[in-house]
């Protein structure tokens, strides 16, 4: 039946094409994929596979039940863009000014739409169930893994698989972690309260762009000279504003960023750091502020035995020519969520696409699409793993 499988996704391949195209040209961002959510319902309503809608908010879980017993696994793909202009000069470039799908999400959907109805002919042959998660608004906390999980939808599953089509990875290489996967992921927004004045009097002023400066120097030093070396974290300072006029000193600045770290006693220490360091500044400025620090999506951490299933079935994926285990990336994922809840793995598809290598939120990102049905591939073959492990 794999064989039969495989090639039915093959057969399909041009219409995930044709869908994550489409999806392409009307992205949505995060908590608004009204319209992605209803094309993916109805999909599966035209299918006649069951599904549920408005999961924890936009989410779509569609089931469809093998005819023999066995487990219940779901795979996950996300559907939310990013605000982003599209640059690219292709003929499915975004038709939403300042929206656009530069993370592939799209293909995510692609992907996991064409593998449900590639699998739906052989439904009384396959073991146990089949659990498609469609999730709306990855890209930004709280995210949309959390409250599908509070929903309750997800209690009765087993076990839990997703991929990332990687755009800076490969097509045939195949990658992943028996252990932390992804970084954690916080943001931050600081307001400085200084006080404004004239450009010509400054020594009547106390200036919120040159105390914002002082803060970013002094933070950007956490990570090179308060964190153990051996210890990883990033801190980056995204927006810095302030200021309205080339002769007025700025009352006001606002700073907003990212920590990403992958153990919590560091997130704790690079937390305790920043409020010292930024109540120290504005003290010795004689300035107010206000920190709002948002603890986002935990690290993703794959369970061992799940992310080995993924590694020995990916195998059995003709495409697949390199299966490697990396180190963790610094970018965030709220499928973390899903790993602390039940068993499962997360792992990249690479999708680097020849002449276009730019990387994920690039105005310029594309993947290679013939890392879809490779993607579909994995995705089943892991779940059939799975399925044999625990007969």
């Amino acid at each position: 039946m794999r064989k039969e499988v495989h090639q039915k996704i093959d057969d399909l391949h041009k219409e995930m094409i044709d869908i994550r195209r489409y999806l392409h040209q009307y992205p949505e961002v995060s908590f608004h994929e009204e319209k992605t959510a209803k094309y993916i319902a109805d999909f599966y309503e035209q299918l006649g596979i069951p599904y549920q809608a408005k999961v924890g908010g936009n989410g779509v879980l569609a089931t469809l039940k093998g005819g023999k017993p066995g487990k219940t696994v779901a795979l996950r793909a996300d559907f939310d863009a990013l605000p982003i202009q599209d640059e690219k000069d292709v003929p499915y470039k975004s038709k939403v000014d300042g929206v656009m799908h530069a993370c592939g999400h799209d293909g995510h959907t692609a992907t996991l739409l064409s593998l449900a109805k590639a699998l739906q002919p052989f439904q009384d042959e396959l073991p146990g169930t089949i659990v498609f998660l469609h999730q709306h608004a990855e890209e930004y906390a709280p995210g949309g893994a959390k409250p599908i999980i509070e929903s309750g939808a997800l209690d009765h599953v087993d076990a839990v698989f997703g991929t990332h089509l990687w755009a800076t990875t490969p097509v045939g290489v195949m990658q992943t972690s028996k252990d932390i996967f992804m970084a954690g992921a916080d943001r931050f927004e600081l307001i400085i309260q200084g006080q404004g004045g004239h450009g010509g009097y400054p020594h009547e002023t106390k200036d919120a762009i040159v105390i914002g400066s002082e803060v970013i120097v002094q933070l950007q030093q956490i990570i090179s000279r308060r964190i153990d070396p051996l210890k990883t974290a990033v801190l980056t300072i995204g927006i810095f504003e302030a200021g309205n006029a080339f002769n007025i000193i700025a009352d006001k600045a606002k700073l907003v960023g990212t920590m990403r770290y992958l153990d919590t006693n560091v997130q704790e220490q690079v937390i305790e750091e920043m409020e010292r360091i930024i109540k120290g500044v504005c003290l010795a400025n004689d300035v107010t502020y206000t920190l709002n620090y948002e603890r986002g999506y935990p690290p993703l951490v794959n369970h061992a035995e799940e992310a080995e299933l993924v590694l020995q079935a990916s195998k059995n994926v003709p495409e697949i020519t390199s299966p490697e285990e990396v180190v963790p990336v610094m970018g965030g994922e709220d499928f973390g969520y899903y790993l602390l809840e039940k068993p499962g793995a997360y792992f990249f598809t690479g999708a680097q696409k020849s002449g276009s290598e730019y990387p994920h939120h690039h105005p310029r990102f594309d993947i290679d699409e013939r890392a879809l049905p490779i993607a579909a591939k994995t995705l089943i073959e892991a779940y059939f793993a799975y399925q044999d492990k625990h007969r």
